[in-house]
């Protein structure tokens, strides 16, 4: 007769209770994932067991609630099984589903425990033995753009009559209101960033049957679109001949068969603009500008960012463009419930879980939501019931010592 059974099994239920605590303690924890203690029996060569030990202690790795935050740098992992990768200062490695990030003073982004988050800088792509490195968010300001195409459509008055006066301008003397139709400015950007205004002049031409023949087509009318800098001065391409045909298409320019030309001034490049008018129309109806765009900007300092659902950081500029600035990666592992858990929300790899496969966030690795957490996968009404078990279990086992000591009491009293 022993005592052995019983206190094997008080072991083991204060080692449940343990389990059970933690769960409970870190029902609040992001990306925490529930633990439960799992049992063996004791044999040695005898049919009578000798009693129970903790087998295992395992997590539930299935995904927690995901709940907003407002924070740009919080991202949550849905619908997969991946995890953040994560590196010390020292080079080792964590794994981690818990995205509450922050950005250091030198821009790098890390967890709140101060590991570093890692991926690909901008402009890198992963695999092909490219291995993924500590992100840095740059505050660097963003290069301007020279403007390299325009994109414009008008729409011209069938209405007009040629104008007064010939069209005329040079420095210092613009065009007056009698040269021209209708007139518009046109934003654009040289290779330093400046903006530079031109201005767009469209004049109604006359019918000519001697050199410069009009209409270019049959039947048709054309305009003279004549561009010059803010000064009045011509820029280098214009005028240009708009030809419609008796319908009011425009037949030409082609696409991409105009560009124009501004010199090189002010330490910045000589500029050459593709002037795309495809779309351009002459109606009985108000001069209008129906689309100008170009693809020109000017530099601009960073704002702000954002986590995208493949993990690309975009970065937000005061010039209103945006540029990626890196990419989160993701890994994955065979048997996650061989992870080591490390403690502040983070685990290592060991040779049960296999070694960590590296990719980018999307397909069973699931996709990344910013200003979200993942909140932990603790069922806590479960784990009040299961404290309740536990508690019983704790209490019978301490009966079975209790019985054993009355029945030894009995035999010493014999």
């Amino acid at each position: 007769m022993g005592f052995g059974q019983g206190v094997s099994g008080l072991n083991a239920a204060a080692s449940n209770l343990d389990v059970i605590g933690n769960n409970i303690a870190n029902a609040n924890t992001v990306g925490y994932k529930q633990s439960a203690a799992q049992f063996a029996d004791i044999y040695a060569g005898t049919k009578i067991g000798l009693g129970v030990r903790v087998n295992s202690v395992v997590q539930s790795f299935n995904q927690g609630n995901i709940e907003a935050s407002g924070r740009a740098l919080d991202v949550a992992i849905t619908n997969g099984n991946g995890f953040f990768r994560l590196t010390s200062p020292e080079g080792a490695v964590y794994y981690s589903r818990n995205g509450q990030f922050q950005r250091q003073e030198d821009g790098r982004i890390t967890n709140m425990q101060g590991l570093q988050v890692t991926g690909y800088p901008a402009g890198v792509a992963g695999g092909a033995g490219v291995q993924p490195q500590p992100l840095v968010i740059s505050n660097a300001q963003m290069e301007p753009r020279a403007t390299s195409s325009i994109t414009a459509k008008f729409q011209l008055d069938s209405r007009a009559t040629v104008p007064a006066q010939a069209f005329a301008s040079s420095a210092g003397s613009p065009p007056t209101s009698n040269m021209f139709n209708y007139s518009t400015a046109i934003n654009v950007y040289d290779s330093l960033g400046n903006k530079q205004q031109l201005m767009a002049y469209f004049a109604k031409a006359a019918d000519s049957a001697v050199a410069p023949v009009h209409p270019t087509v049959a039947g048709g009318t054309d305009w003279q679109m004549y561009v010059t800098d803010v000064n009045g001065v011509a820029v280098g391409g214009a005028p240009v001949t708009l030809a419609f045909d008796n319908a009011g298409a425009l037949q030409s320019p082609a696409a991409g068969a105009v560009t124009l030309t501004q010199p090189a001034v002010n330490g910045a490049q000589a500029m050459a603009m593709k002037l795309d008018l495809s779309g351009t129309t002459q109606f009985g109806a108000d001069n209008d500008v129906k689309q100008l765009s170009q693809n020109g900007y000017t530099s601009g300092s960073l704002l702000g960012f954002s986590v995208n659902g493949d993990g690309t950081i975009t970065g937000n500029y005061s010039n209103e463009q945006t540029k990626p600035l890196g990419q989160i990666v993701m890994a994955a592992f065979g048997n996650v419930e061989g992870l080591k858990p490390e403690g502040d929300n983070v685990w290592s790899a060991t040779g049960a879980s296999g070694q960590a496969l590296i990719g980018a966030a999307g397909g069973s690795m699931g996709t990344l939501r910013s200003n979200a957490v993942e909140a932990s996968n603790v069922d806590l009404s479960g784990q009040l019931v299961n404290l309740i078990v536990a508690q019983r279990n704790y209490q019978a086992n301490a009966q079975t010592i209790k019985a054993q000591d009355t029945v030894m009491q009995t035999l010493v009293n014999l």
